[in-house]
């Protein structure tokens, strides 16, 4: 049975996992990510690649808890994007530098308005020529914004860090395949037989729903996990480009609309906001039909003939809150060895990196170790959500 040492071992190639072993290699630690399924996990290839600077979370014209701790990750992402940041993510497909907020009536137009103030962000009303081609249909009479915060090719970005990482992800066939001889000391096993023992000064569990199962398997329930499902909706055909968030009278975008270029020239629509939120319960079929019905209240110049639906049902892992709510901030917590984190959404990703590198120096644990790299199986990229669905 072949040994190795290494400072950290981490749980989950979703972005979580992906982007702290990016960060921390860059730092000279010796490090190795198990993955049970694919890079790109659940929850990161089934998001909708948007960096939140918070605007959508101040609707309601205050400063939400969500909304100051989120507020400077566009920048963190696009100074990443352009090959200047902590990490380089030059190489990284940006399918929108930016998004837009749309409304049709008084009071979600006064909604943008104090998201704009409260916020202090470049969001400002858009006219003319200077709007998305689906708003200057004669049918549309409302009011757009243009709001500072892009919108990423998620395959795109995993499949770059993938390469530039990939070398020390390791492929598990499942958590049970995991032995845990201690809080330090893990021994995997290989669907071929082989056994491989690791001796870790730290652990972290970032593998977003699974980190329930692991810290099982560790003997432990805390900390708690809660889960907030979705059902997205997804529609494929002649569609225009568009990345925008419809304004309700709501502290949540009525509706969020992102799309993505195919292969065949056909664009494909991503819906999520309360669509997704209300319709979990509802069957594929009654989803599609209230995503229709919502979509010729809202843009009903835009022709849907011809177009295919499907519907995605996301499970969003995230700390246990009293309320239940969306939490306002990356999560994590140390005990005995082991970290346990959850960005608790796309954006936070390169603040829960840093606050995992801050805990391993906090604790004196320093890159020191060179690293070994074991002869195993390696995880393949997750597919998007749309390349693996059932259209109707």
């Amino acid at each position: 049975m072949k040994t190795v040492e290494t400072d950290i071992v981490i749980f989950g190639g979703g972005i979580a996992g992906l982007w702290t072993l990016t960060r921390l290699r860059q730092a000279g630690y010796a490090c190795l990510l198990l993955e049970s399924g694919y890079l790109g996990g659940v929850q990161t290839m089934a998001s909708q690649g948007i960096i939140h600077g918070g605007t959508k979370y101040a609707l309601a014209g205050k400063l939400t808890g969500s909304s100051q701790a989120i507020r400077e990750m566009p920048q963190i992402w696009r100074d990443c994007l352009a090959g200047r940041g902590e990490i380089d993510l030059s190489r990284v497909r940006l399918l929108a530098s930016h998004q837009h907020l749309w409304s049709n009536g008084m009071l979600s137009r006064m909604a943008g308005f104090f998201a704009g103030k409260v916020m202090q962000s470049r969001i400002s009303e858009v006219q003319g020529e200077d709007r998305p081609a689906l708003f200057r249909d004669p049918a549309f009479h409302g009011s757009v914004y243009q709001l500072d915060e892009p919108v990423l090719d998620i395959a795109s970005l995993i499949m770059e860090l993938q390469r530039q990482h990939g070398d020390c992800c390791l492929q598990l066939a499942g958590p049970e395949v995991v032995e845990f001889c201690s809080e330090n000391h893990l021994r995997l096993q290989g669907e071929d037989g082989r056994q491989l023992e690791i001796r870790s000064r730290r652990i972290l569990l970032s593998a977003g729903a699974g980190n329930q199962t692991l810290l099982r398997r560790l003997g432990r329930d805390t900390p708690a996990m809660q889960r907030r499902p979705l059902q997205m909706v997804m529609l494929r055909g002649a569609l225009p480009p568009l990345y925008a968030h419809c304004l309700g009278a709501s502290a949540n975008p009525r509706l969020t609309i992102t799309s993505y270029p195919v292969a065949d020239g056909t664009q494909v629509w991503y819906l999520g906001g309360e669509i997704a939120e209300n319709g979990v319960g509802r069957d594929a079929d009654a989803q599609i039909a209230a995503a229709q019905q919502e979509l010729q209240a809202l843009l009903p110049w835009v022709d849907l003939r011809g177009v295919q639906w499907a519907t995605l049902n996301v499970d969003r892992a995230e700390p246990r809150q009293p309320d239940g709510k969306r939490p306002d901030n990356p999560y994590l917590e140390e005990r005995d060895g082991v970290l346990v984190g959850w960005p608790t959404k796309l954006a936070f990703a390169p603040l829960l990196a840093r606050q995992v590198e801050a805990q391993l120096r906090s604790a004196g644990i320093e890159p020191n170790l060179p690293e070994v790299v074991p002869d195993w199986p390696a995880p393949q990229r997750a597919a998007l959500p749309w390349e693996h669905a059932q259209w109707s």
